[in-house]
């Protein structure tokens, strides 16, 4: 059973650099801007920050260009101690459909899901080494239906293997999602009602 407190290791690790007058450089994956919001206000406080979008399971390619629009827009507007950069990586739908082959009738937050966080925390992980940055780590615990403990296995497991540090989190702790929420609403952000990929958009119909 896991029992590690992915917010306090978080917490130790922004007071060692603060205490050192550190500004680390962290690639932060975001799956979207209203994620994102939230954590873009709390590390930045502590962390020099570029933005990686890379999110190639999105469909249909509309809803891509509007997510990527919107967190452009995030991260002009939003007031951060140490402004962040954004980085737009491929989108290489081709990809995720080869990952996900053999899984797409898994249910949501099932083994094709675990599979997409690999897939996209792995090219996190290669341009966090590509650009010399001190950490990596991505949005996607912030959600309520995120695994925070599969992300960060396999955010750790992919730090040992390019040699680049995963700083490891729980973004829904201390109230995150609620902050997030409420900086949505605040900034007018678009707040999609699923998570991404075609299976997701079906399932939504489906249920309603």
């Amino acid at each position: 059973m896991n029992r590690r407190n992915y917010q306090k290791e978080l917490e130790e690790k922004i007071t060692y650099h603060s205490s050192r007058g550190e500004v680390p450089a962290l690639l932060l994956h975001s799956c979207c801007a209203p994620c994102s919001s939230y954590v873009l206000e709390y590390l930045s406080q502590y962390f020099q920050i570029t933005v990686f979008y890379y999110n190639p399971n999105i469909y249909p390619q509309e809803e891509y260009a509007y997510r990527v629009k919107e967190q452009q827009q995030l991260i002009r507007r939003l007031p951060m101690k140490h402004p962040a950069s954004f980085i737009e990586g491929s989108y290489d739908t081709a990809r995720f459909y080869d990952t996900v082959k053999g899984m797409e009738r898994q249910p949501e937050g099932g083994a094709r899901c675990t599979a997409c966080y690999e897939l996209r925390l792995r090219e996190a992980a290669e341009y966090a080494k590509r650009l010399g940055a001190d950490y990596f780590t991505t949005t996607l615990s912030i959600s309520p239906m995120k695994d925070a403990y599969r992300l960060n296995e396999i955010g750790g497991r992919l730090a040992r293997e390019y040699g680049v540090d995963y700083l490891y989190s729980d973004f829904k702790k201390k109230n995150g999602y609620l902050r997030s929420t409420q900086l949505s609403k605040e900034y007018g952000m678009y707040r999609q009602d699923y998570c991404g990929c075609i299976f997701s958009f079906k399932n939504k119909g489906e249920k309603q």
